[in-house]
């Protein structure tokens, strides 16, 4: 099984997901096991790699952020479901680290491994691989951000940027690990995510344990037939109505792919990355545009610009009108003043 890196869009079907935590986007390659990526991802990669036949779980690996005194510092490792972490792994630990729990299924005794107790959302920001994930990502963290303060869920729900995980036409791309209602833990991931689409989500999944199926693209671990029957399940609990989404990175509408397999269009999307980027441009420029999804998640889009400040709303009447005031007061006073000396 490939790491989190490739571009294959069956990447979510491991039945282990690694993340290293280590430094942000900004940094990271287009590929982690590129030469000029630092040694401990790099070193990580490879011995994934090396011993994949003798992990008899199927593995990805992924880059999260990291930043040293965070509950996610440079070189800590996430497994997901198992809902592991250990701290402070170094690139001298790394092939003793890979034998030990990920081919013997045991424990790297030096890292003390911790249970992890919150939901963890990874969303695609990988900027350097492909652009719309360096545009989408940095604002949809952002929003679940909000979402995390809005609802006071802070260290029971963490957010965090994340490299590559396949099938970048579907960004804004998101990952959420946790419990379902039956304590189960799942990694979803979701795509086509948009900043309106948050709140939604992030309701629906998170606080109510429910697939959010019109942006849905599978559940971590199964195959594509699993997905489907996943699906058809939800399906019949809602009463046989078409609940739209993606199965295995397809986007679905009655049954049928809307979607090429080609990785730079997808009639879903191609207008999203405009408005998006425009988003972000604004964002730095402190306008504030929101782009709203309608039409449950099939790309349909409106834009709502913010209020306009009373500097976009002075007219060009308005100028001439101001212009003619100020010259007919200078007139005023000219007139005054040879009135005055004439006398």
């Amino acid at each position: 099984m490939g790491s989190g890196d490739t571009s294959s869009s069956s990447d979510f079907f491991c039945r282990r997901h690694v993340f290293l935590c280590y430094k942000n986007p900004a940094v990271w390659p287009p590929r982690i096991e590129a030469a000029e990526f630092d040694r401990l991802p790099r070193l990580l990669h490879a011995a994934i790699n090396a011993r994949k036949p003798h992990i008899k779980k199927e593995t990805c690996l992924t880059i999260c952020e990291g930043h040293d005194g965070t509950e996610t510092s440079n070189g800590d490792v996430l497994i997901f479901p198992d809902m592991i972490r250990y701290r402070r792994l170094t690139h001298f630990d790394v092939e003793t680290f890979v034998e030990e729990v990920l081919v013997k299924e045991g424990e790297w005794l030096p890292g003390n491994p911790e249970s992890l107790k919150a939901s963890y959302v990874f969303v695609c920001s990988h900027g350097s691989r492909d652009r719309r994930c360096g545009v989408f990502g940095p604002i949809l963290v952002s929003r679940f951000r909000e979402e995390i303060e809005l609802h006071g869920l802070q260290g029971k729900v963490l957010i965090s940027s994340c490299s590559h995980i396949g099938g970048n036409k579907y960004a804004g791309n998101v990952i959420i690990f946790g419990s379902s209602i039956n304590r189960e833990v799942t990694g979803h991931l979701y795509g086509y995510v948009t900043p309106d689409d948050v709140p939604l989500l992030f309701h629906q999944h998170i606080i109510k344990g429910e697939i959010f199926d019109s942006l849905w693209r599978g559940q971590i671990g199964l195959s594509e037939d699993e997905q489907k029957k996943k699906q058809e399940q939800r399906l019949q609990l809602n009463g046989g109505r078409n609940l739209g989404g993606m199965v295995a990175g397809r986007c679905q509408t009655d049954g049928e792919s809307c979607c090429q397999d080609n990785e730079d269009s997808c009639c879903c999307q191609n207008d999203v990355f405009e408005e998006m980027t425009e988003l972000s441009t604004d964002n730095k420029r402190e306008n504030v545009n929101v782009i709203s999804r309608i039409n449950k998640g099939k790309g349909a889009l409106r834009k709502f610009s913010s209020m306009p400040t009373w500097l976009d709303s002075w007219e060009q009447e308005d100028t001439y009108a101001a212009l003619a005031v100020v010259c007919a007061a200078v007139s005023v006073a000219i007139a005054y003043s040879c009135y005055k000396q004439l006398r």
